[in-house]
């Protein structure tokens, strides 16, 4: 068995972030001596990943990889991690409603009935004091958001910009539309890149929000874009005659 080192039973404070999306979720704290194993648990309730599946990567303030969570017996504090650095959750987060469920009947519960249930997850978080159902939780949420809606208020549309996104490449682009989008949670910038890289047209579920050739758009979190003085490269590889 591995030597870990001993730790005291002290919090870390880290955000949290996942390879289905750009968004980092707020701030969470957990106890250095929570195992690895115990901590896959808890982000699964808090990012829909499987603990069975999921893995761990730390980040540091500047955004840089420094470990891996690799063995799940190890304990969280045995780790060189520090208040403020990023937990990232990669997995593959198959979503129930983006498959092909066919003809097959759905059950729904009324919302009242559900609230009284003792065993659903709604009734953890609440007994717990977690997400949502957490005063401090919310406070930092609303905060966040007011915070991103200035982000998103501060950048002017066409100017030049670059995203940084987490375990994605640099790349330079557009602005070409900031706001919120239909389906999507909080405030977004819509970015046409100079190169082929993006997920999409302009579009999202069927509406517009901006023009652009297939694979040059895409929808970022403002936190990850800076806008600036970037000229578009050239990427005509033809040599010159």
């Amino acid at each position: 068995m591995a030597d870990y080192k001993v730790v005291t039973s002290d919090f870390l404070n880290v955000q949290i972030s996942t390879s289905k999306d750009d968004f980092i979720h707020n701030e969470r704290r957990f106890t250095k001596d929570i195992t690895v194993r115990d901590l896959k648990a808890k982000l699964e309730l808090m990012t829909g990943a499987s603990c069975n599946t999921m893995q761990i990567e730390a980040y540091d303030k500047d955004n840089k990889l420094v470990c891996k969570l690799a063995d799940e017996d190890a304990l969280l504090g045995s780790y060189p991690i520090d208040n403020g650095m990023r937990l990232h959750v990669v997995d593959s987060f198959v979503i129930r409603n983006e498959l092909d469920f066919g003809n097959v009947e759905k059950y729904e519960i009324d919302p009242e009935l559900y609230a009284k249930r003792p065993d659903t997850v709604r009734a953890f978080l609440v007994k717990n004091k977690l997400g949502q159902y957490n005063e401090e939780y919310r406070r930092k949420k609303e905060k966040l958001e007011e915070e991103e809606k200035k982000l998103v208020e501060s950048v002017i549309l066409g100017s030049r910009c670059k995203v940084s996104v987490p375990n994605a490449p640099t790349r330079l682009g557009t602005v070409t539309y900031k706001g919120t989008i239909e389906g999507m949670n909080g405030n977004w910038i819509g970015v046409k890149y100079d190169e082929p890289l993006g997920k999409n047209d302009g579009s999202y579920k069927g509406k517009r929000y901006f023009d652009c050739p297939p694979n040059y758009g895409a929808f970022v979190k403002p936190q990850h874009i800076l806008c600036g003085d970037f000229p578009e490269e050239n990427y005509d590889l033809q040599e010159e005659i």
